[in-house]
């Protein structure tokens, strides 16, 4: 044996980027109870990667909790149009106005759901009655990049009045929040193998 830990493949592809590794040793996929605030900085990444990549946002992740006040949610959700201007010139961190945008509206409908849920995650597992969806992946290029389920969800949220939340960003974010374990089956993080 050559001592190395079995991942997903996917991971491979990252040999020389070791903050893909630790992401999907310690985070990636492993459902547990999120504050708000640690829901609203993984959906921020995934709504920041869109056309460019995971990789990207995660390069930028120190950068962005930073710029989005460790995303306390009520902090966020009052960003105005100066902070917003502020954070669009910031040289550290991805500079899309309408993703900066849609993260300060995302966090007052988070702000919102409190209306009728204890909180976001709350909210997010509803729509699994707090179950975890296992698809028992053999290779990570079975992964759909979407599904019913993500499908539902972003026309939920899009509803609700969130913004850049399309099915894709969502099935990604239901993975990187453990509600969809697409994690390989012989990998050694894989929740089903603990």
């Amino acid at each position: 044996m050559n001592g190395k830990l079995k991942r997903c493949s996917w991971v491979d592809k990252y040999q020389d980027e070791n903050f893909m590794t630790v992401y999907h040793d310690e985070e990636w996929g492993q459902p547990r109870q999120y504050t708000d605030a640690a829901l609203l900085e993984l959906l921020t990444l995934e709504v920041f990667q869109a056309g460019l990549s995971w990789e990207t946002s995660l390069k930028r992740r120190t950068a962005m909790k930073y710029a989005f006040a460790s995303y306390d949610i009520h902090v966020v959700a009052n960003m105005n149009e100066n902070d917003i201007l502020r954070l669009k010139n910031d040289p550290e961190i991805i500079n899309n106005t309408l993703k900066i945008k849609a993260t300060v509206n995302n966090a007052k409908i988070i702000e919102q759901l409190h209306e009728s849920f204890n909180s976001f995650s709350d909210y997010m597992w509803s729509f699994t009655n707090g179950q975890v969806i296992n698809h028992h992946i053999i290779n990570y290029n079975e992964v759909p990049s979407q599904n019913e389920l993500s499908q539902r969800i972003s026309k939920d949220m899009k509803k609700r009045g969130f913004k850049f939340i399309g099915p894709v960003i969502v099935y990604s974010y239901m993975q990187a929040i453990g509600i969809i374990n697409d994690h390989e089956q012989n990998c050694v993080f894989n929740p089903d193998n603990f």
